[in-house]
C-alpha cells in the first residue's frame, strides 16, 4: 500500500490498513478453524451430522474439510503473515527487509546505467551526421525516441496538431544538428501573441494577405489592405516576405505547412484563429529527463529521418 499511495499516508490510514489486513486474515483463519470442529468427525457408527439441506431426498452432510486442504490453507495464512512482516504492506511500514518497488526500480536503473552509459558515451563522441548512418545506433535511438518523444510527435515522427513534423524540411528553429541538439537540450518556448485588438476587419485582411503569401486562394482586395497591417505587426517576426525567422522560431508562411491546422479545418480558419487567440507552444528540455548522451542519439535519429526520404 505504501507504493500505491506514496509516502504521505497519515498514521491513521496506516493503522487502518493494518487493522483491515490483519482482521481479514484473522477472520479467514477463524472461518477455517470453525469448519474443523471435532463434532463434525463421524462417530463410531460412522454417522455425521447434516447441514439441514436436502434436494430430491439427498441430504448434505456436514463433513469436515479434507486434512490436506486445511493444511494448505493454513500454510497460505502463514505465508501472508510472513510476507507482511518481511515486505511492505502494512501502511507506511517498509518491512523487515526494507524492500519497496521504488528501491528495486532504482537498483535496476542503476544496473542499466552501469551497463549502457559507456555505450552511450561512445556514441556521444561520434558527430551526428556520421552517427545517423549507423543502423545499430539508430535502432537504439529509435527506442529512446518512441519512449520519450512519440507521445507528441507521433510514432512515425510526422507530428500532429500543434506538434511539428520531424521528417520534412520545415524547421521552426532550424534542422541542422546543432539546432536539433539545442531544442532537445534546452527545450523551446514559442509565443504568438493575440492580435484581437486589431479588430475583425483587420484580422480578415491580414488573413487574406497570409493566404496570398502561400499562393492560396484569397481575396486580392482584402490581401492588399492587409499587407500594410502585416508589415507593421507581423513582419518583425515572420519577415516582410513571410519566410519566417528561425532565430525566433517564427514559422514560414509561404510553404503551405500549418502547424495548427486541425483536421477538416481550412487554412483561412486556422490563420484567423491564430490571429484572434495567439499560440503558445512548449517543447520541454529533454536532457534533464534522459541525459545528454541519449539526447545526442535522439538528435542523430531525428536527423536521420530526413536522410531516409
Amino acid at each position: 500500500m505504501n507504493n500505491l499511495w506514496g509516502d504521505s499516508l497519515s498514521s491513521f490510514w496506516s493503522a487502518w490498513i493494518i487493522i483491515v489486513t490483519l482482521g481479514s486474515i484473522g477472520l479467514a483463519f477463524w472461518l477455517l478453524y470453525a469448519n474443523r470442529k471435532t463434532d463434525k468427525i463421524p462417530d463410531e457408527q460412522g454417522n455425521v451430522d447434516t447441514t439441514g439441506h436436502a434436494a430430491d431426498g439427498i441430504e448434505e452432510y456436514d463433513n469436515p474439510l479434507p486434512r490436506w486442504w486445511f493444511q494448505l490453507y493454513v500454510a497460505t495464512v502463514i505465508f501472508a503473515l510472513g510476507y507482511l512482516v518481511l515486505y511492505p504492506g502494512l501502511g507506511n511500514f517498509s518491512g523487515v527487509l526494507g524492500w519497496s518497488q521504488e528501491s528495486q526500480w532504482e537498483e535496476e536503473v542503476a544496473q542499466a546505467e552501469e551497463r549502457f552509459t559507456p555505450i552511450f558515451a561512445q556514441y556521444q563522441e561520434v558527430p551526428i551526421p556520421e552517427l545517423a548512418e549507423d543502423s545499430e545506433a539508430m535502432q537504439v535511438a529509435e527506442r529512446i525516441y518512441q519512449n520519450n518523444c512519440a507521445v507528441c510527435h507521433g510514432a512515425n515522427a510526422q507530428g500532429g496538431y500543434g506538434f511539428p513534423n520531424l521528417t520534412d524540411d520545415d524547421w521552426l528553429y532550424g534542422g541542422e544538428p546543432e539546432n536539433i541538439l539545442t531544442s532537445l537540450n534546452q527545450g523551446r518556448n514559442g509565443l504568438m501573441p493575440s492580435w484581437q485588438q486589431l479588430g475583425e476587419e483587420n484580422i480578415e485582411n491580414v488573413t487574406q494577405h497570409v493566404l496570398s503569401l502561400s499562393g492560396l486562394d484569397h481575396d486580392a482586395e482584402r490581401a492588399e489592405q492587409g499587407a500594410a497591417v502585416y508589415g507593421s505587426v507581423c513582419a518583425a517576426c515572420h519577415t516582410a516576405e513571410g519566410t519566417g525567422n528561425q532565430a525566433l522560431g517564427a514559422p514560414n508562411l509561404t510553404n503551405d505547412i500549418w502547424l495548427y491546422q486541425a483536421p477538416g479545418q481550412s487554412v483561412a480558419d486556422s490563420v484567423r484563429q491564430t490571429l484572434r487567440n495567439g499560440r503558445n507552444g512548449h517543447m520541454p528540455a529533454q536532457a534533464a529527463y534522459i541525459g545528454e548522451e541519449r539526447v545526442h542519439l535522439v538528435a542523430a535519429y531525428i536527423y536521420s529521418l530526413r536522410l531516409d526520404d
